[in-house]
């Protein structure tokens, strides 16, 4: 028997709408009902990845749905957390109740990088019997380097994508280990992440982005930062490149 429910996980980039596949914008217009997370700073207000799914889709408004994404705890499983999870899944099991064929979840940067929808995948999945698929997007570390114009990776180089709630010490491992790192999650806890750089030897190349792909993009020498930053700043830390072809 064939299961006729859908739910899509569609990465719609980090902010520059012209950022978004084709497939991507294909399988929102498809989709009958479309989540959009709502933080607790944006008070229930219009968020990034519905602002972009607007920006191409304007007709499919009437079709957003916003649910809770919480900012609240930035480790472990809260009860905020949970809760959000919770209301998200019910969102989505509501929909195919009300018989939505296909449901897609809309997220900045890509559905499987550091994604709510890996969660709100798992919990639908236990409640109602769909299909999942995943659209991929446009990551933040993939925005950072070429508004810097800075390659990730070259020839033999090992990248890294590492979130600063995984600590100072697991960092600086690997930095040891890795010739690109690039950071998410940082912005709060800028002074001991600089430190941490700064120890590897790495603070000297490293860049801030904040805003990528938005009208407000800011870049700007990681050595160059006294204070605090958004939470949803990325740290771009690559080797220095002496010759062309180095590490092939």
């Amino acid at each position: 028997m064939s299961v006729d429910r859908t739910l899509s996980g569609v990465g719609v980039g980090p902010g520059d709408p012209d950022h978004v596949t084709v497939k991507a914008l294909r399988t929102l217009e498809a989709a009958d009902v479309i989540l959009v997370p709502s933080t607790e700073a944006r008070a229930g207000g219009i968020g990034r990845a519905e602002e972009i799914v607007c920006a191409h889709l304007p007709a499919k408004a009437g079709a957003v749905r916003r649910i809770p994404f919480s900012m609240a705890e930035r480790r472990g499983i809260g009860q905020r957390r949970a809760d959000a999870w919770e209301a998200s899944a019910t969102a989505a099991v509501e929909a195919f109740e009300a018989g939505a064929k296909r449901v897609a979840f809309a997220t900045v940067g890509d559905a499987s990088v550091f994604s709510t929808f890996s969660y709100l995948c798992d919990l639908v999945s236990r409640r109602v019997e769909v299909k999942v698929e995943v659209i991929p997007g446009i990551t933040a570390m993939q925005a950072i380097a070429a508004a810097s114009r800075t390659p990730l990776v070259e020839g033999q180089e090992i990248l890294s994508l590492v979130p600063w709630t995984v600590g100072p010490e697991t960092l600086a491992r690997v930095c040891e280990v890795s010739d690109t790192v690039v950071i998410y999650k940082g912005g709060r806890e800028m002074t001991e992440l600089r430190a941490v750089l700064d120890a590897q030897g790495r603070l000297g190349e490293a860049i801030l982005g904040t805003d990528l792909g938005l009208p407000s993009e800011h870049l700007v020498l990681l050595s160059e930062v006294t204070d605090r930053a958004p939470y949803f700043s990325t740290v771009l830390a690559a080797p220095k490149r002496s010759t062309t072809g180095g590490r092939i």
